[in-house]
């Protein structure tokens, strides 16, 4: 099969190469995957789970690549809830070898199915995202109707996401960004913008949640911004400033069958739009991620045409 992978963690994403791979068998509770797409976040080459198995093993070459939408095609031995010919969605294991390839093997408890009314580039771009989102929101930052969010990033795959689950909660949500991405953020549903490179981030006023995907200096400095009670959640590691009154929690995405249920759902009704910003196919893959200038949105892999 085709399959993307990497050697050299020096090399970034400039160090990706297309080459043949054997097809993946399936484990005891796995399911073999044909991947028909597949998301990819350029910061997990510096994870060390692209590099490494769970014992700090060497695992080159790897596959990275997380996020897939496709068809089952291989049921491992003790596998239930899933059947070959399914179409599914989801999070593969950061320790496996990943998306970026015509087929994958991963845990069936990772995957949920894709209604039929779906598009599979639509399905490949909410696993990470949506989860990500939601888990920040809802699991680690206990957000109620009538409080306010500031969501860091709002115009990109994440921040969006954090935007329109936040409103549709019945939150206040104040988005931050660049100045060209202000437009966006409002278009997904913001109350209101900050343009970070132009604005007093801190005139936005106090909030009861925080939602973090930058860090650095704009992560310090929204720790103060945080009311009493409220929450800091960041996934981009554990706050350097703490809220002086409040919680302040780190956290890495989970797959979760049933909130990958809700989160699909939600785009079958209109209540929530995926942020997909190009689609390109595994052939050309390298190419979409060494772009000559920056990309709003996901890029999403069409594995299969």
């Amino acid at each position: 099969m085709k399959a993307i992978v990497v050697t050299d963690q020096a090399a970034g994403t400039a160090g990706m190469t297309l080459v043949e791979r054997p097809e993946p068998q399936a484990a005891i509770n796995d399911v073999v995957v044909q991947v028909h797409a597949s998301g990819f976040v350029p910061t997990e080459l510096a994870w060390p789970s692209t590099w490494t198995d769970r014992r700090d093993r060497d695992r080159t070459p790897s596959i990275p690549g997380h996020e897939l939408a496709g068809v089952v095609t291989a049921l491992g031995y003790g596998t239930t809830g899933l059947s070959v010919g399914q179409r599914v969605f989801g999070l593969a294991d950061w320790y496996r070898d990943g998306t970026l390839a015509q087929y994958v093997a991963m845990e069936a408890r990772n995957l949920a199915p894709l209604p039929g009314d779906v598009d599979f580039t639509v399905g490949a771009s909410l696993p990470i995202s949506g989860l990500t989102a939601w888990q920040g929101l809802f699991e680690h930052g206990r957000l109620r109707a009538g409080q306010s969010v500031l969501a860091h990033g709002a115009a990109g795959a994440v921040g969006s996401m954090v935007t329109q689950l936040a409103r549709e909660a019945g939150a206040y949500v104040i988005g931050s960004g660049r100045a060209a991405d202000r437009q966006t953020a409002l278009d997904f549903g913001a109350n209101e913008f900050v343009d970070l490179d132009n604005d007093i981030l801190e005139d936005a006023g106090k909030v009861d949640l925080v939602f973090d995907v930058i860090g650095d200096d704009v992560g310090k400095r929204s720790a103060g911004m945080v009311r009493t009670g409220g929450t800091l959640v960041s996934v981009v590691g554990p706050a350097e400033v703490r809220p002086a009154d409040g919680l302040a929690v780190d956290f890495v995405v989970e797959s979760d069958r049933a909130q990958l249920s809700e989160i699909v759902q939600r785009v079958r009704d209109g209540r929530l739009r995926t942020n997909i910003g190009s689609v390109s196919t595994l052939d050309d893959a390298i190419a979409a991620f060494n772009p000559t200038e920056r990309r709003k949105g996901k890029t999403i892999i069409h594995v299969r045409p």
